[in-house]
């Protein structure tokens, strides 16, 4: 299950990449048009820009915009940043990786193969959907209601 800072980072990406990147977003705008608390958003935006993906001006026309094209921003890692690992038990993760400690071999257990196998087709969506995906994703949806 996603974190509520997840998602809310994905909605301040959201947001952020609809506005398109004219000028820098003011992070109030941004917590009261995403109902986002403005002081968890804040710390939530500086770990997105720490890693690249935003970048801020300061100043009376200062706020957030995208530093990636919305093409590039990829849905998996910002989950991967913001929660850690996809997996669901951790002898199945890429990068966080550790041996089930009630497991005497893990190449036998069948329960890791079953998460195996949910981590494979959950990569595989993740890795090709895109923040860009998302809003198209949106933009057809809003047009079916």
């Amino acid at each position: 299950m996603l974190s509520k800072k997840c998602k809310y980072a994905l909605k301040a990406l959201e947001y952020i990449a609809k506005k398109g990147n004219e000028e820098p977003i003011l992070i109030a705008e941004i917590s009261e048009e995403q109902n986002i608390p403005k002081k968890f958003l804040e710390a939530i935006l500086l770990e997105l820009k720490k890693d690249g993906i935003l970048q801020s001006r300061k100043g009376k026309y200062g706020g957030y915009s995208l530093r990636q094209s919305a093409n590039e921003i990829n849905i998996g890692h910002i989950i991967r940043l913001i929660d850690g690992p996809i997996a669901l038990i951790p002898c199945v993760s890429y990068k966080f990786y550790e041996p089930c400690i009630e497991c005497e071999d893990e190449t036998i257990c069948g329960l890791r193969n079953v998460v195996q196998e949910v981590r494979e087709a959950t990569n595989q969506i993740l890795s090709k959907v895109t923040l860009a995906d998302m809003l198209k994703r949106e933009q057809r949806l809003t047009r079916k209601k």
